[in-house]
């Protein structure tokens, strides 16, 4: 068996080429293209989504919803932060925490109030987002890849 999902593993990785996003779109829709696939293209910020899902699955209840929520909301805050020319210091080292953090808390089960975790989340999603809304393109819509980019998350 382990052998088997080896086997698959390595071929999924041999004959899945990366995707190049060069081209995503032009006009309106190159803005949505750009900011949906953003949060898709970096470990970081895929690692942090599926953290902060697992992190609410452990809490249960209202945090199921009420976590991920938080992180969705904050991130389209920090993104109009950086939209409207806000800088915020430690972005990259913020990412980083938040990957090590989130980690830290699934990893040990951690039983945090609600209103703690989300607070965790949340200031943790304002560094996500503003990495999204810096790097967007010149040429893009900042409405249309800041919904691509909440959407995506």
């Amino acid at each position: 068996m382990r052998s088997g999902l080896t086997r698959a593993l390595a071929a999924l990785i041999v004959f899945v080429p990366g995707t190049a996003f060069a081209h995503t779109g032009a006009g309106h829709m190159h803005g949505f293209a750009d900011g949906f696939t953003h949060p898709l293209g970096g470990l970081d910020h895929i690692l942090a989504m599926v953290t902060v899902g697992v992190l609410a699955w452990q809490l249960g209840g209202r945090a199921i919803w009420l976590l991920p929520a938080s992180f969705v909301a904050l991130m389209a805050i920090g993104g109009l932060l950086a939209l409207g020319g806000g800088s915020l210091p430690w972005v990259e080292v913020g990412i980083a925490a938040s990957v090590i953090v989130f980690g830290a808390m699934v990893t040990l089960g951690t039983k945090a109030p609600l209103a703690l975790a989300m607070g965790i989340v949340g200031a943790f999603a304002i560094f996500h987002s503003h990495a999204h809304g810096t790097e967007m393109p010149i040429a893009a819509s900042g409405a249309a890849y800041g919904l691509g980019f909440v959407l995506a998350t």
